[in-house]
């Protein structure tokens, strides 16, 4: 339902005259009308395929285009019959039906007039009788015709029922000519295997028909909605009173009804293999229990498997201090001797503290002995600055596995595993469950694994929390690095870092030192924001000569509010990049020279969630642009595909694990209270390279840092590990 300052709905009918715009993929379009006065109307959205010629109703929403003038974004589009015979031979020769060009289309329309959709409907085997097409040709058109039919048909169907057209789109798309049958059989299977479809839109088509709130099905597609919106949050299973708690919202049943009716439902989704029930009070989506189960498996035969020592420990240390004039710390020749003879190890510490020298020292060990190691990373900004620190090329994990989009699955299994002797792995905070299975689906026997990480990030984006887990078991061997060199004690940052993770509140340099932390108090959030505006435009740039643009990040931890990301990125746009040639989709306009962020994980260009670039160049006409990534590759974006972009001067903590920036502003106010948690302010913090500059409330900050959110996810890994272990010491 529209809220009350929704545009209200209008209605148009019109004849198809142009298609600007199509994509069969997505089922996005720009189509051109004439209106019944001859007047243009343009309109765009996910709609089914049309045709030049045929006459449709268009329920939708007037908007205002900038460049293109006024438009109507579709909810929905109903075909009707053309009404003329002119419209009737344009309909039917636009392509439409193969074999049929303006010739035979003209043909068929003189045989039966304005009967001539009546006829193809109803009597398809008349078109025998129109001269010059024959029995063959004309069964062919019939056929044409009858799938063409069963396209519109599943369109009307759902339409009549509350669908929009982009739903209906998908569900033709999944399902053809089935549809109409399969969802008035259950509506809730949408939910299940249809992308983008989720309960509340499924059970809205359920209500449209006729479908009892207490029945089985409907109870079942809400449970198990509520473990798929868990698995969003990173929970891998959830107790029974916490589904409960989950689905009543969706469900909306009497309280007396609803602790017996998900159980049932429970018991049903676990006799259909879609859950798993474990410890008689752990839900698992079972694909997610599937893949904790098998990591575990897999991280337990690797711990268990001491190898040969790859040469003298002792004399690698000695080595490695000698050439490059330094002294290791207790702990990081320790992590050495066990990559010696460990084939998996865990490393993990905070900054300032020798991660990356460890990691140059374990690689000149594993190359003296004349092993081939790969580097990975979950991300490509995390790649490319494990290549920077090593000298050694690093790739993303999905690269690495040879993940195939057309199939939807990695390459590299078990059965195809991966080549090499030993593995180091970046970032491994970043890796959720699903991914970390499918990494170690692919380590073959004997390979040696090093997983190095800050534990006390946040986790990852994904279900689960494996370095964490991994951690906490004890069953697999790992050194936590404490010891902060004296480049890091030098810094604020790294010191006000360990503060944060220890529960402390930072400390504020005297006035007029020079310092790389800083805190500017702002207890109003408008206020906050136009502070943070000047920092970046103005302050920042003239005391530490940084570019406003690409290197200074604004991270803070909502996306809404009057400190969000979508209202910062808006006024900051406006502040350093408000004029040039640019592009709109829907809300969002990006201009030449804007700092950009992907969306979602597209293998087919090569760009993943969180990687950000800069917009190199628009095209007006089509409405696309082109993004410059990595400072040397440019990807092209076409108007569909814009929506999987954002502005990203400013962006949430959480798309900014990874990643550093030379210069990090942090607003962290009382309005951000829900999402405040030390491991969170700990993030943001780190991310900053040389300059971390906070703007916020001291009583957020001390929430921030007195409230522990590292152990909130539901995970059962470590317990698995703990159970499975054997005694390692």
């Amino acid at each position: 339902m529209a809220g009350p300052n929704a545009e209200p709905e209008l209605f148009v009918e019109g004849v198809v005259s142009r298609i600007t715009y199509e994509s069969d993929e997505t089922g996005f379009r720009v189509v051109r009308l004439d209106g019944p006065k001859g007047e243009p109307i343009t309109v765009i959205g996910k709609m089914p395929k049309l045709h030049e010629g045929l006459r449709v109703r268009v329920r939708g929403v007037q908007t205002q285009d900038p460049k293109f003038g006024p438009q109507i974004r579709v909810l929905g589009v109903t075909e009707l019959a053309p009404d003329t015979l002119a419209g009737l031979e344009k309909y039917l020769a636009s392509g439409l039906l193969k074999g049929v060009g303006p010739k035979t289309a003209q043909r068929i329309v003189e045989e039966f007039g304005l009967e001539t959709m009546k006829v193809l409907d109803e009597e398809p085997w008349r078109l025998r009788k129109v001269p010059g097409l024959g029995k063959a040709k004309a069964d062919v058109i019939a056929a044409g015709w009858a799938e063409q039919r069963s396209v519109r048909d599943v369109m009307v169907f759902l339409q009549a029922h509350g669908a929009s057209s982009a739903l209906a789109y998908r569900v033709h798309k999944r399902y053809g000519a089935d549809a109409i049958r399969l969802v008035k059989e259950d509506p809730y299977r949408l939910s299940l295997e249809v992308w983008g479809i989720g309960f509340r839109t499924a059970d809205k088509l359920a209500q449209s028909l006729g479908v009892a709130k207490d029945d089985p099905k409907r109870i079942e597609a809400g449970v198990f909605q509520a473990l798929s919106d868990a698995k969003s949050t990173g929970h891998t299973y959830l107790s029974m009173v916490e589904l409960e708690r989950h689905a009543a919202p969706l469900l909306d049943l009497p309280e007396v009804d609803q602790t017996e009716l998900v159980a049932r439902a429970v018991v049903t989704l676990v006799a259909k293999g879609h859950a798993v029930r474990e410890r008689e009070d752990a839900i698992y989506p079972a694909p997610l229990y599937a893949a904790e189960t098998r990591l575990a498996s897999r991280l337990l035969a690797l711990a268990e498997d001491r190898q040969k020592p790859l040469g003298d420990p002792e004399r690698a240390i000695e080595r490695f201090e000698r050439e490059r004039n330094m002294e290791l710390a207790e702990a990081q020749r320790a992590a050495i001797r066990l990559a010696s003879e460990r084939s998996l190890v865990v490393i993990t510490g905070g900054p300032g503290v020798g991660k990356t020298t460890l990691v140059r020292a374990v690689l000149s060990m594993i190359r003296e002995a004349k092993l081939d190691v790969r580097l990975a990373a979950p991300t490509g900004r995390a790649a490319k600055r494990m290549t920077e620190a090593t000298g050694q090329a690093a790739m993303t994990v999905h690269r690495l596995l040879d993940f195939d989009p057309r199939v939807g699955r990695f390459q590299k299994s078990g059965a195809d595993p991966l080549e090499g002797h030993a593995l180091v792995v970046d970032e491994a905070s970043m890796l959720d469950v699903e991914m970390a299975d499918a990494l170690f689906d692919a380590v073959p026997a004997g390979m040696r694994v090093v997983l190095v990480g800050d534990v006390d990030q946040l986790p990852s984006v994904g279900p689960g929390a494996v370095l964490r887990d991994l951690i906490a078991s004890r069953a697999i061997p790992y050194v936590r690095l404490t010891h902060i060199f004296r480049q890091g004690k030098g810094s604020l940052i790294v010191q006000n870092a360990h503060r944060i993770n220890a529960g402390e509140m930072p400390e504020n340099p005297p006035a007029g030192d020079t310092s790389d932390f800083f805190f500017v108090e702002r207890k109003d959030p408008d206020e906050a924001r136009r502070t943070i505006i000047q920092l970046v435009q103005n302050r920042i740039p003239n005391r530490f000569g940084l570019d406003p643009v690409r290197d200074i990040q604004v991270l803070t931890p909502m996306h809404r509010g009057p400190a969000g990301s979508l209202l910062l990125n808006s006024e900051l746009q406006a502040a350093l990049n408000p004029t040039g040639a640019s592009v709109t989709r829907g809300e969002r306009t990006f201009r030449i020279g804007d700092k950009v962020m992907q969306l979602k994980n597209d293998y087919d260009r090569e760009v993943f969630n969180g990687d950000i670039g800069f917009v190199k160049s628009v095209d007006l006409e089509e409405t696309a642009l082109v993004v410059r990534f990595d400072d040397e590759r440019d990807v092209p974006y076409d108007a569909p595909a814009l929506d999987e972009l954002v502005l990203a001067y400013a962006s949430s903590i959480h798309k900014s694990q990874g990643s550093e920036y030379p210069a990090v502003v942090l607003p962290l106010l009382t309005s951000h209270w829900v999402m405040l948690s030390r491991n969170l302010f700990y993030t943001g913090v780190t991310r900053g390279k040389r300059l971390v500059v906070v703007v916020g409330d001291p009583r957020a900050i001390r929430v921030a840092v007195g409230r522990d959110g590292s152990s909130d996810r539901h995970t059962g890994l470590a317990e698995r590990l703990r159970e499975g272990r054997l005694d390692l010491d």
